[in-house]
């Protein structure tokens, strides 16, 4: 029998990865990025885009992927956070 005839991952849970990053990650960096492109500051983009990467990765750390999302329901208003299927933030007792 052949050894290398079957791959079996290591890892199952690992996220997806774009290059080096994972897509949230990759999101947080390239949208200043291409804001500075369409500005005509690149060096302000590059510089942005890497310190929103940096300061995404530090938020996230140790969590999982949709701390964000949670910590975006609780804290900023109803319409960004695209949730809509949940009560507001704001109603903390239920009724029924």
């Amino acid at each position: 029998m052949a050894q290398g005839k079957y791959v079996i991952p290591s890892h199952l849970d690992d996220p997806e990865l774009i290059g080096l990053w994972t897509l949230d990650e990759f999101l947080a960096m390239v949208a200043p990025f291409i804001w500075g492109i369409l500005s005509q500051h690149i060096i302000i983009g590059i510089a942005s885009g890497g310190a929103a990467w940096w300061g995404f990765r530090k938020a996230k750390a140790g969590r999982t992927a949709s701390w964000l999302l949670h910590w975006a329901y609780w804290h900023l208003p109803a319409g960004l956070t695209g949730l809509r299927a949940t009560p507001p933030s704001y109603l903390r007792l239920m009724a029924g």
